[in-house]
């Protein structure tokens, strides 16, 4: 599955909830789920582990589908011009 992918199936299971919650939820929700994957790397099997990067990927491509943004657009930056 590549970036666009992701955020089309995000937005087909969860668009309609995701835009109700609202762009400080959403961020609240991401950072959450951030905080869960630094314990799993901290503390958890590489199961935990790979469970909470879906999950963080997962809350990215919502934010990034309410701001009418593209997480492909995003990264381009690392191919053309790297920080």
């Amino acid at each position: 599955m590549d970036l666009n992918q992701l955020q089309t199936l995000m937005e087909t299971l969860y668009g309609e909830d995701d835009r109700n919650r609202g762009l400080p939820s959403t961020v609240a929700w991401l950072c959450e789920e951030i905080g869960e994957l630094a314990q799993a790397v901290r503390k958890g099997s590489p199961e935990d582990q790979l469970h909470e990067l879906g999950d963080v990927l997962a809350w990215l491509a919502s934010l990034a589908n309410q701001l009418g943004l593209s997480l492909d657009v995003a990264i381009a930056r690392y191919v053309d011009n790297p920080p």
